[in-house]
């Protein structure tokens, strides 16, 4: 027992000293920063010497520890103390990003130094990733020039792959936008992704990461809105992402509109404060007829918990779109705007396929109800329908399309017998 007390404070002591000296080599990047510091003095500007020496020396040094010491160097040419500045009690090279020239062709060659580095050494990946991330929140604390440089490198590395959109939430920090460094680095950024790649590229990107609906936030709250934004880029040479940014906000606009119409349908609403605010909001977000039909037709859909059993769920659809067909009748005033309703109704019933056998009941009845035409479903029935479903509703709508033309040419008869 005295034995087993007396081996245990020694055990423990070699324990304890083990982690002390890791703790003490882990804060000690001063012998990694001399290393990388000379290599890079040696090799100059010669982009193909330094990929090379920092392949060789991954074998050597312990880049999985210093990974953040090594991205600070490569980028600022020594270790960045917190805010941006270089901690000046060590070594500094002048062969860095930050002293390169600015320009998009060497921002490539760097980017490519990078991308050469990570490839070699995997496990860097997620250590680059937050040194972007960290030097986004420094943006005060470089020189415009400087910041230009992260700007295009940024944007190339974006568009390769190389880092994920995610990283842009560092550019939402409240004193970046206030100061308007967010926007203006912003600028940068894109038109290197761009110019890289596209904007559709550049929008699946952003759409992966959630950050399609973000970008208002480059700017102060006083200052975000879709007009803004779309000036302010669209001066800069980036219409493109303007366009983008306007058909989110669009997008986003809709997607609350049916929301809460689907609402206003559940609680059971009157109709005519539906029509009110539905044109109200219209009005607000600049929406054609067409594109108010769609959301509209959307919404009397959504806010109904449908029968599952096909033979009920016909009749089921008759008495809701009845109750709803004022609606449907105030947004379609257009002959454009009958078809998108009918179109919409195809792709519904093709989607949903309890509704397969529905759709000649429910344009008969939206009909009969005055909201679709004659004229919009011969339309539809001789050229303006999609191939969803094709066959089977062109074959269901074929007597009531015949039924249709000799009525009208009856009517055409009349009217000649009149005269």
């Amino acid at each position: 027992m005295n034995n087993q007390k007396q081996q245990k404070p020694t055990l423990t002591g070699q324990r304890f000293k083990t982690r002390k000296r890791d703790e003490k080599e882990r804060f000690d990047p001063t012998q990694f920063q001399e290393s990388i510091v000379q290599g890079l003095n040696q090799t100059g500007t010669d982009l193909e010497a330094v990929a090379k020496f920092l392949d060789a020396s991954g074998a050597k040094l312990d880049y999985r520890r210093y990974a953040e010491t090594l991205f600070d160097i490569l980028v600022a040419g020594g270790m960045l103390a917190p805010g941006g500045t270089l901690s000046d009690d060590m070594t500094r090279t002048e062969f860095c990003l930050f002293t390169a020239q600015e320009d998009l062709e060497t921002m490539q060659a760097y980017a490519q130094v990078f991308n050469k580095l990570i490839r070699r050494y995997k496990y860097l990946e997620k250590g680059f990733e937050e040194e972007i991330k960290k030097l986004l929140l420094f943006l005060k604390g470089f020189t415009e020039s400087e910041r230009n440089k992260l700007a295009m490198l940024t944007g190339i590395l974006l568009a390769n792959g190389n880092i994920s959109a995610s990283i842009l939430n560092s550019l939402f920090n409240e004193n970046l936008v206030k100061e308007g460094v967010s926007a203006a680095f912003a600028v940068k950024l894109f038109k290197s992704w761009i110019n890289e790649k596209d904007i559709n590229s550049v929008a699946a990107s952003l759409r992966k990461v959630g950050m399609d609906n973000r970008l208002m936030e480059l700017f102060p709250a006083n200052k975000r809105s879709c007009e803004h934004f779309s000036k302010y880029f669209t001066d800069a040479g980036l219409k493109e992402l303007s366009d983008f940014a306007r058909n989110q906000q669009s997008i986003g606009a809709r997607k609350e509109l049916q929301k809460e119409l689907q609402e206003q349908m559940s609680r059971g609403d009157p109709q005519k404060e539906i029509i009110a605010f539905t044109r109200e909001e219209m009005k607000k977000a600049s929406l054609s007829e067409q594109a108010m039909i769609g959301i509209i037709w959307t919404s009397v859909m959504s806010s109904v918990e449908w029968n599952k059993k096909e033979e009920l769920v016909t009749e089921q659809a008759i008495k809701h779109l009845k109750q709803y067909s004022p609606l449907l009748k105030a947004f379609t005033s257009q002959g454009l705007s009958e078809l998108s309703l009918l179109l919409k109704i195809q792709e519904y019933c093709y989607d949903n396929i309890h509704f397969m056998k529905a759709f000649q009941k429910i344009v008969v009845l939206l009909y009969k109800a005055d909201v679709l035409s004659e004229e919009a479903i011969l339309k539809w029935y001789t050229e303006a329908h999609v191939a969803k479903g094709k066959s089977v509703f062109l074959e269901q709508m074929k007597k009531f399309v015949e039924w249709l033309k000799n009525a009208e040419e009856e009517s055409e008869s009349d009217e000649e017998e009149a005269d």
